[in-house]
């Protein structure tokens, strides 16, 4: 009995961490018996937690929605990486994200352990700097998104593609990520029997619909290198190769934090080949400079219209 508010502590960050956990696996993961997680529930359910459960070899234990929110019980990592996400939120193009942030700093920092303060702090101290322009986000959108990533569930919504078209879409979610200040969700798509990516800021109506489904193996290392590996194999109007007197390598590594919107092919021990393409030809022309910056000799072919871009911002650059 010395040990219960502490397993309650245990159990309950169970429940907060995964949509459902059958008796079973509870009373693995603590210790002790199914008859003594039952009694815990109901301790729980004293306490005003609204936990679910179900009969029958499918049954389990949810941690449901109620008028009021429970106590959270996070770990030190969770804790630190709370109260850094909320240091720089506001800067990640949310809209009416930054007052709350910060009221929901202020409470964390008041009972964050003293052990955790200094992490927080030596973390916080980065800067996350968004775009004037970048587009604003409902928050509440990101949280079913989230929500849907974690727990494994089908969502629906519509989106608007690059060129404008709307589209009704139904995908197994798999992760967002933030990328250049704007955020995408990575997903399976059975209607195209491929992975693809969504602009968070392009989906709209977006319904959760209760069905589960089994993950699948991501083409990639984690969401954030199929992304970018997707931006640089992805083909638009605009475009330009360059054949740079560097080692491929030596370019990947030296441009924008190593993150390359383009392709880089090997062309001999000590050149390569980039292909770059953009939405449009500023935004190439921003690219062309990152790789001319450099410093190594190069050659350059592109479209007609994009280079006369080129041509005029490099005239622009040597006269003024």
């Amino acid at each position: 009995m010395n040990d219960l508010p502490g397993r309650l502590l245990r159990l309950l960050s169970l429940l907060q961490s995964r949509r459902e956990w059958s008796g079973a696996e509870l009373a693995e993961r603590l210790g002790v018996t199914d008859r003594t997680i039952r009694r815990d529930m109901d301790r729980l359910r004293a306490l005003d937690y609204p936990v679910t459960g179900t009969t029958g070899t499918a049954g389990g234990y949810r941690l449901g929605s109620g008028r009021n929110m429970p106590p959270l019980v996070l770990s030190d990592e969770e804790a630190v990486a709370v109260a850094v996400g909320l240091a720089g939120a506001g800067s990640g193009g949310v809209a009416g994200l930054h007052d709350n942030s910060m009221s929901a700093l202020a409470k964390l920092s008041q009972v964050l352990p003293p052990r955790l303060r200094p992490q927080v702090a030596a973390v916080g101290a980065t800067s996350v700097v968004g775009r004037e322009d970048q587009p604003q986000l409902d928050p509440a959108r990101l949280a079913v998104l989230a929500a849907c990533c974690r727990d494994r569930e089908i969502v629906a919504f519509d989106y608007e593609s690059r060129g404008g078209e709307s589209s009704a879409r139904r995908v197994e979610p798999h992760r967002l990520v933030a990328l250049q200040g704007n955020w995408y969700l990575v997903a399976f798509d059975p209607g195209r029997d491929d992975w693809r990516t969504f602009r968070v800021d392009r989906i709209t109506d977006v319904r959760p619909t209760r069905h589960r489904f089994t993950a699948r193996d991501l083409p990639a290392p984690d969401a954030a290198t199929y992304l970018t590996e997707s931006f640089a194999t992805a083909t638009y109007r605009h475009w330009a190769t360059l054949r740079v007197q560097l080692p491929a390598d030596e370019v990947r590594a030296g441009f924008y934090g190593r993150w390359l919107p383009g392709r880089v092919e090997p062309a001999g021990a000590d050149a390569c080949v980039v292909h770059l393409t953009a939405e449009s030809p500023q935004l190439l022309v921003q690219y062309l400079a990152g790789v001319v910056a450099l410093g190594a000799e190069f050659t350059l072919e592109a479209a007609e219209e994009t280079a006369e871009v080129i041509r005029r911002v490099g005239s622009a650059l040597v006269t003024g």
